[in-house]
C-alpha cells in the first residue's frame, strides 16, 4: 500500500468517528498498539525537540526502505506517534520525501490539538523528513 493509500485510509477511517472523543480514543487505541522503543533506543538523539511530552522516533534502513519506531511518555503523543509510524514505515526514502502531511489537516487533527501538541505533531512530522534525507544520503 502506497503512503496515499494509507493516509487516505486514515481519512476514511476519522469520517466515520462522529465526534472528538471518539477521535482521541481511536488516536490513544493506537498508541495502545503500539509496540515502544526499548529503553537504549530512548536516546536524546532519537527524542523530538519541540514536543510537550517525551517522544522518541527510531529509524532502520533496511532493503531499500526506512522502517520506524517510536515511544511516547505520554498516551496522546503515542497515539500521534504510532499513526505517523504506521503511515511511513515500509517505505523508500523517495516515497517519504515525496509525501507529503495533508491528510493532518483533512482530518482536523491539528485544530483540535493545543498548540503546543501540534508544534510537537509538526516537529515529528520533520523527524520523519529528516531521517528519509539522512539514509537517501548514506544509500
Amino acid at each position: 500500500m502506497t503512503i496515499k493509500e494509507k493516509q487516505q485510509e486514515i481519512i476514511d477511517e476519522f469520517a466515520f468517528l462522529e465526534d472528538w472523543e471518539q477521535k482521541y480514543e481511536y488516536i490513544i487505541d493506537l498508541g495502545k498498539e503500539l509496540k515502544g522503543l526499548p529503553e537504549d533506543r530512548k536516546t536524546e538523539e532519537n527524542l523530538i525537540k519541540g514536543c510537550q511530552s517525551k517522544v522518541w522516533i527510531d529509524a532502520e534502513f533496511k532493503d531499500g526502505k526506512l522502517f520506524f519506531n517510536a515511544d511516547s511518555d505520554g498516551i496522546l503523543p503515542k497515539g500521534i506517534v504510532s499513526l505517523l509510524v504506521s503511515i511511513y514505515s515500509g517505505h523508500s526514502t523517495q516515497e517519504i520525501l515525496d509525501s507529503d502531511f495533508d491528510f493532518i489537516g483533512e482530518i482536523g487533527l491539528q485544530e483540535f490539538l493545543s498548540p503546543s501538541r501540534a508544534n510537537g505533531l509538526m516537529a515529528m512530522t520533520k523527524q520523519i523528513k529528516f531521517y528519509a534525507v539522512a539514509y537517501q544520503l548514506k544509500s
